[in-house]
């Protein structure tokens, strides 16, 4: 048996260690640390409740003004905002822009590059103009002895793409997919005044009433990322998981608890109709999807094996977050959220299960697992629905722009209440997001946040019971103990932070055998 700690986990925001049990080639048991204490949650007792959208924002450069909406949802419940059509709209479109950003980064610039050998590229020898540049612009680097940014990365394993075609390609849409990024965060910033971190959302709707031409501008955009989306990220997504990694997409690799949740995002009425709708799945049978209504009364977070003051399972808008370093067992800053005292997986893969989404079930016939490769597809597939609908959002916006008694704002619950209590309810990119908040004395007296990576990064709770990310990682293939390229496969599709430094701790021996990265090949050793 082998003992293998990946940490930091790189290309992610935040610090996240996995260690992992290797017995026999294959992972056996696994933890998921949170290893870096915040306390946004602390700072914001005593705050007026209208900084708090401004605040958790900060929570995350990657997927940042989501939380802004969740704090803004929770206001509109405390305050007993509601939102007019106008504000509905506008906030749908900035966060579709927010995903879209987030997605596509996700896939080409995080997690890509660990299923294809990118020196493929120099061995190309097709007549495509567009390849013949990206393989001289890969070669420059590599006589210039700096590949970066493709690396660094892990070697490349008996699931590595190589043919030169296929992996030229993949690196020019890898190239492309950093316009796309920069049009979306655009995109955003004409209606949120900046990106990351919008500025327009706020308590009651939104503050910026675009112009006739910045709603053109952003139709423009979208109409360009949406060519890309439908022509290129979904083709290479799904033609990667039929072909060259049809063999990893058919086996349970990456696949953890059956269970999954959502609560549902981007109203399309007022009234709750959700794109993206809400639902639990209790043990999924992928020939027959059953989807439960959500109770989030049954939510509840534990801190058994986690570095706070130990107390049961509470319920968010009770919770507590006061550190105790003490904790003898704990392994992880992140508390162990859980649904009738299970863990459930969130994200992507969750909304497109609960949706049902046709092209996503047709992969489940053909016998993909809901497992790593999956995730990236329900990706794909929930960006080409988001780009859709956003199209159509913005026609309905042209129509009540041009209508009398057009508003955006609630502007008759601005001023805070002495007291009252709201829950914000949303969906980042990566899964289920609820802010929990109370107001006393006119400002904020508890918040509390469970985000997505919360859910998914879980550590074991009471029963011993492991979260989503540790469930996922039982019976991963490492073959090579040096080379743990499926650990980091599994994690990324997640959605969450990767390392730089790889430590791999073999028991009975006295000292850690270091894996420091080669600053010119990218390559540990």
């Amino acid at each position: 048996m082998a003992t293998i700690t990946i940490d930091p986990v790189t290309r992610i925001e935040g610090h996240l260690k996995i260690t992992a049990e290797v017995t026999g080639g294959v992972v056996t048991d696994a933890r998921s640390s949170g290893t870096m204490f915040r306390g946004f949650e602390t700072l914001l007792k005593g705050k007026d409740p209208r900084d708090a959208g401004f605040i958790t924002s900060r929570f995350c450069g990657v997927c940042f003004s989501v939380h802004t909406m969740a704090s803004s949802l929770a206001l509109d419940a405390a305050f007993g905002a509601e939102v007019p059509t106008g504000g509905r709209l506008l906030r749908n479109l900035m966060m579709g822009a927010e995903y879209i950003y987030d997605h596509i980064l996700h896939f080409y610039h995080l997690t890509a590059l660990d299923y294809i050998d990118v020196t493929a590229v120099l061995d190309y020898a097709g007549s495509d103009a567009d390849l013949l540049d990206v393989k001289a612009r890969i070669k420059a680097l590599v006589d210039a002895g700096d590949t970066h940014p493709l690396l660094p990365n892990y070697a490349p394993d008996g699931n590595s793409v190589t043919d030169p075609e296929t992996v030229t390609t993949l690196v020019s849409h890898y190239l492309q997919a950093l316009r796309m990024q920069m049009l979306a965060k655009r995109m955003g910033a004409v209606l949120g005044g900046r990106a990351p971190h919008y500025q327009s959302i706020v308590v009651g709707g939104v503050t910026k009433l675009p112009t006739a031409d910045e709603v053109q501008q952003f139709r423009d955009l979208l109409t360009e990322i949406t060519t890309f989306v439908t022509d290129v990220y979904v083709d290479d997504v799904t033609s990667l998981g039929t072909g060259p990694l049809l063999g990893l997409a058919t086996s349970d690799f990456g696949v953890g608890h059956p269970n999954y949740l959502a609560y549902g995002a981007f109203d399309r009425d007022g009234a709750g109709d959700f794109l993206f709708p809400g639902g639990v799945i209790r043990n999924l049978d992928p020939g027959n999807i059953a989807v439960d209504a959500l109770d989030t009364s049954r939510i509840t977070e534990s801190v058994y094996r986690a570095w706070y003051r130990q107390t049961g399972p509470l319920h968010p808008s009770v919770g507590e977050t006061d550190v105790d370093l003490s904790v003898s067992d704990a392994y992880s800053f992140c508390k162990a959220p859980r649904y009738d005292g299970h863990p459930f997986e969130v994200g992507p893969l969750a909304r497109m299960l609960i949706l049902k989404e046709p092209r996503l079930l047709a992969l489940l016939d053909q016998g993909v697992t809901p497992g790593t490769i999956a995730r990236h597809a329900a990706r794909a597939f929930e960006t080409t629905l988001l780009c859709e609908a956003m199209a159509g959002w913005l026609d309905e916006l042209d129509a009540a722009l041009a209508a009398p008694g057009f508003r955006i704002h609630d502007t008759d619950h601005w001023e805070p209440p002495t007291s009252g209590e709201g829950v914000g309810l949303y969906e980042a990119p990566r899964g289920a997001l609820g802010h929990w908040l109370t107001i006393s004395n006119g400002v904020i007296e508890r918040y509390q946040a469970v985000v997505p990576s919360t859910w998914n990064a879980s550590p074991r709770d009471e029963g011993g019971v492991r979260g989503p990310y540790e469930e996922s990682l039982i019976g991963c293939p490492v073959p090579d103990e040096d080379n743990p390229i499926n650990v980091v496969r599994t994690i990324r599709s997640f959605d969450p932070c990767l390392g730089c430094a790889v430590h791999l701790l073999s028991p009975g021996a006295d000292s850690l055998r270091e894996f420091v990265m080669d600053p010119i090949t990218g390559r540990c050793w």
